[in-house]
């Protein structure tokens, strides 16, 4: 992490995805109040049918152009390949979707068919732009395009539901982000038209395939608990569950962040065979997401019934066992992220499958046993035991190339600081009900300063690093931290 691209990089992007986080969650807060928690899971539904057939679109040629454009080799030729593929792979999913329709009677409900394919007709100009420059490896580009983009959809979101265009307003602030993401990076989209060969194709093909099945498994992970309780039970509960599950997922904001940063430099390195430059700065990358990860999980089983009732509303506060047991997964979803992301990376797709495949198929079978049984309860423990076994077997197959190890120190610091914290929380909460929204974010905000403060005297490693990402933006240290 000390390497001044990735810092710069994973600072831009942690700033940019804090302030579009923040402005989210208060658009979500908004819309859970106007629509309530049945048109909520709609528009889940929504997002879960998008990422399905966009997926299929895609085919796992995505990440295979920015993996072969990242080796710097016949960028254009590689890019050429990849629009192409693209284009005739959404034609086929977008008829896919048509021939499967009548039986996705949720979607029928509300007519949104047409609005999944106008999602996926933005997706290809949206997603050939940014994968394009995320291989020539402008990534804090593509981290500001995409918070401003995010920007400009929930601001066209929220004026929708306003006008009185419900769900569909949603659904059309969706696609505009996307067009508007693909047209901010148009300017650092240097590519020009080339003509490939079947060699482009197979090179892509033999990456793509691959990741199109760690994707498939990925898609599992993302909206089989989606589709399963959609199924089961009814489009409140999808919202319900998919409030909280976004809720819990600040806890990996900085780890987002620090993926986006690290996959090309991962790819670049491992192309030129320079594997010892990856364990350091995965193993940093681990302690650095851990820093939010960690103490969020701890305040959030304390706090998160609270925080559900005052943000979203009566309804949602039933999320909080989903929301507490989810903390505690994004911990592990943190391993998972960046060993996944190094073994990809590294060339090592085939592997990285095995394991997304073995969890998802897993993740399936817990969905169809547990939700019947115990609803979105069952959803939640099936998702926290296929990601553990994930990071599990994408650890066992890890080692065999890279001896990837955890900052033990720094990471019981973190700890440390975490348990302080949760203690003062406990005891503010023995005194104070927490009847209101003001008195439930003080433990919050003073929790967070006690935490900081604290990590940041038992650790001067994590503290310099900070600060030195804060100065090379020209910002100041407060000289008391």
């Amino acid at each position: 992490m000390r390497i001044p691209a990735i810092q710069r990089q994973s600072a831009i992007s942690i700033i940019s995805t804090i302030g579009i986080t923040f402005f989210g969650f208060i658009s979500t807060m908004l819309f859970s109040h106007l629509l309530g928690k049945d048109l909520m899971g709609v528009y889940y539904l929504f997002l879960a049918y998008y990422g399905i057939f966009n997926m299929i679109g895609d085919g796992g040629f995505g990440q295979a152009a920015i993996k072969r454009i990242s080796e710097g080799k016949e960028q254009n030729e590689y890019l050429s390949a990849y629009a192409t593929l693209r284009a005739i792979l959404m034609v086929v999913s977008t008829l896919l979707l048509l021939v499967l329709s009548p039986i996705f009677v949720d979607l029928q409900s509300y007519n949104l068919i047409p609005w999944i394919i106008a999602a996926l007709a933005a997706s290809f100009f949206g997603h050939t732009i940014t994968y394009g420059i995320c291989g020539l490896g402008h990534v804090g580009i593509n981290n500001v395009a995409s918070g401003i983009s995010d920007f400009f959809r929930i601001l066209v979101q929220i004026v929708a539901v306003l006008l009185g265009f419900s769900v569909f307003g949603l659904c059309g602030g969706f696609i505009v982000g996307i067009i508007i993401f693909g047209i901010l990076c148009l300017k650092y989209f240097t590519f020009k038209p080339a003509k490939f060969t079947v060699h482009h194709i197979g090179s892509l093909t033999k990456y793509g395939f691959w990741i199109f099945l760690i994707g498939t498994g990925s898609i599992v992970f993302a909206y089989s608990d989606t589709i399963f309780i959609g199924y089961f039970m009814n489009n409140g509960d999808v919202g319900v569950y998919l409030t909280a599950y976004q809720f819990t997922q600040i806890a990996t904001l900085i780890c987002a962040a620090i993926v986006g940063a690290l996959t090309p430099k991962i790819s670049y390195w491992s192309a030129n065979n320079w594997m010892d430059k990856i364990a350091p700065v995965v193993a940093r990358g681990i302690t650095m997401s851990l820093l939010l990860a960690i103490p969020v999980a701890f305040g959030g089983l304390l706090l998160s019934e609270r925080l559900l009732y005052y943000f979203y509303g009566a309804d949602f506060a039933t999320g909080a066992t989903v929301c507490s047991i989810l903390l505690i997964m994004q911990i592990v979803a943190v391993f998972t992220y960046l060993m996944g992301l190094t073994l990809t990376a590294s060339d090592h797709a085939r592997q990285s499958f095995y394991a997304t495949a073995s969890a998802a198929i897993v993740n399936i079978t817990l969905n169809i046993i547990l939700i019947p049984i115990m609803g979105i309860n069952g959803a939640t423990i099936a998702t926290f035991l296929s990601y553990t076994l994930n990071a599990i077997l994408i650890s066992y197959y890890l080692k065999s190339y890279i001896a990837i190890y955890v900052e033990l120190l720094p990471i019981t610091h973190i700890i440390i600081a975490s348990i302080v914290m949760t203690i003062f929380v406990f005891i503010y909460m023995q005194f104070i009900p927490l009847d209101n929204v003001v008195v439930t974010l003080v433990p919050v905000v003073v929790g967070a300063l006690i935490y900081v403060c604290l990590l940041f005297k038992l650790d001067r490693g994590i503290r310099d690093e900070i600060a030195g990402m804060v100065t090379t933006f020209g910002l100041p240290w407060p000289k008391w931290l």
